[in-house]
């Protein structure tokens, strides 16, 4: 394989690999936050998808529009189940709200399946991202480079905002002692709906960049979000910089692994997950979870 091959590879693997970092993003700060294994986090980001293409249809909503009031709309949404569900169920064994997730994984596809319809529409790439850009080694769409950059801007900005400011203080003290923030005054509640909005925004935003290359249909969601636990596990639970860098790497791993032996490009990130849990239980990036 020539230099130029590889580096092609390389780029499809990152525009993957975006989508896998986001969810797996908004995934970790949820359960960092709360300790909720979120099933629902698929369905968030086909719901990112279908508002951004019924925002274009009913609205006449632009798609540089639709990638700041979709996550928006569906993260408001995701507080919405927060404080009517979630919140109810954090007392009890946390199978509890596995199940609630799941259960809202089945109720919310089926409700859009009757309302949009199984097949799904198509989304078109808007005019100002279509074609390709000369890279110098190769022409590439420009809208996977798009995507590659909103990713990777977003990431950086959610883990500076997590790791480096007062409000990011604030959310890893009450993940390691919700009592003693508490007790300093901080409304931990208030947290929680908002990390839980934040997570299910970066879902959403997810899907409204998968929209242009993918059909938007109700099932959209349910076989990347199996990808996305893998990439958390693999990455570390909670770990935001881990689940970053595991979405954009496995997703090179994976593009690779298509173009060496397809057969295995499906199965690739779970064998990675095999071999880490094998290794090392916390994930690549995740510690111990037995002073908890």
């Amino acid at each position: 394989m020539s230099p130029d091959y590889l580096l092609t590879q390389v780029f499809n693997g990152l525009a993957s690999g975006a989508f896998y970092a986001l969810l797996a993003l908004g995934l970790s700060v949820i359960f960092g936050m709360l300790r909720v294994v979120n099933f629902a986090h698929g369905t968030m980001y086909m719901l990112g998808a279908f508002a951004t293409y019924y925002g274009a249809t009913l609205f006449h909503l632009p798609f540089f529009a639709a990638l700041i009031v979709a996550p928006i709309v569906v993260g408001l949404f995701g507080i919405v189940l927060e404080r009517a569900l979630l919140r109810h169920l954090y007392p009890l064994d946390p199978i509890y709200n596995l199940l609630l997730t799941f259960a809202l994984v089945l109720v919310i596809e089926n409700v859009v399946r009757y309302f949009a319809g199984a097949l799904g529409s198509p989304y078109a790439i808007p005019d100002a991202l279509s074609g390709a850009t000369n890279l110098g080694f190769t022409i590439y769409p420009t809208y996977k480079l798009f995507v590659i950059a909103v990713a990777l801007l977003m990431c950086a900005v959610v883990w500076y905002v997590v790791e480096r400011t007062p409000f990011g203080a604030r959310i890893r003290a009450a993940t390691e002692n919700p009592t003693l923030v508490r007790a300093f005054g901080i409304d931990t509640g208030r947290l929680v709906t908002v990390t839980f909005g934040a997570g299910v925004a970066l879902a959403a935003l997810a899907g409204v960049l998968a929209a242009p290359t993918t059909n938007v249909q109700p099932d959209m969601g349910d076989a990347i979000i199996i990808y996305t636990f893998a990439i958390v596990v693999i990455g570390g639970l909670g770990s935001i910089l881990g689940s970053i860098l595991a979405g954009f790497i496995l997703g090179v791993v994976q593009a690779f692994g298509t173009v060496v032996f397809p057969p295995i490009s499906t199965t690739l990130i779970f064998i990675v997950m095999v071999v880490v849990i094998v290794f090392r239980p916390a994930g690549l990036f995740g510690r111990p979870e037995g002073g908890r």
